[in-house]
This record gives structure tokens, C-alpha cells and sequence, in this order.
């Protein structure tokens, strides 16, 4: 495949890529039609997401990941806490029928 050219390319061509990709076409099929290359498209669809104030692509699956796994490490640690109380509870019911069963031995 011939090199691309390395002249920067104006913001206008920048955004309309950027849309173009937005509305669905992928950065290697602007690739072919419009002589830039798929990693300069990805670059700046990247970059217009910070502009925006808003996480790169690919971000935004990682930090939905991230909340998910802080919130199920939370229930993972309650649900401990919930299972040792209850095993304590057990146990000391279970100790208390044995002292309350238990004959005795002076007849």
C-alpha cells in the first residue's frame, strides 16, 4: 500500500471525518475513499471525544466495567459479612440446644 502524505490535513476535513464516522462508517473505508489513513481518523475521533468532554471510544465500556466490579466487590463483601454472622449465629444456637437437650445426670 503507497505511504500516505504527511501534510496536515485542515480541522474542517478533521470534523467531517469525525462525522462521517459517527454516522456509522468505518475508519477504513474513509481510508480508501478519502486518501487519509484509518489511524489518523481513529487519532482524531479520539481526540474530539476529550474535546467534548466526554471519554474516548472504548473508554466508556471500561469505566461501566469499572463501576460494575466496585459495585459487586461491595456486595461480594457484605454478602461475607452477612455469611460469618450468620455461621456465628448458627453456632451459637446450636450450642445453646445442646446445653438446653442435654438429660441430666442426677436421678
Amino acid at each position: 500500500m503507497p505511504r500516505k502524505s504527511r501534510r496536515p490535513h485542515p480541522p474542517e476535513f478533521r470534523q467531517q471525518m469525525v462525522e462521517l464516522a459517527a454516522a456509522g462508517r468505518a475508519p477504513s473505508e474513509l481510508e480508501r475513499e478519502f486518501d487519509v489513513t484509518a489511524t489518523s481518523i481513529r487519532n482524531w475521533i479520539r481526540q474530539a471525544a476529550i474535546d467534548a468532554g466526554k471519554p474516548p471510544p472504548g473508554k466508556e465500556a471500561r469505566s461501566l466495567e469499572r463501576q460494575e466490579l466496585v459495585r459487586l466487590r461491595r456486595e461480594n463483601r457484605r454478602l461475607q459479612l452477612e455469611r460469618d454472622i450468620l455461621a456465628t449465629d448458627t453456632a451459637w444456637f446450636a450450642n445453646r440446644a445442646e446445653e438446653t437437650s442435654t438429660p441430666s445426670s442426677s436421678s
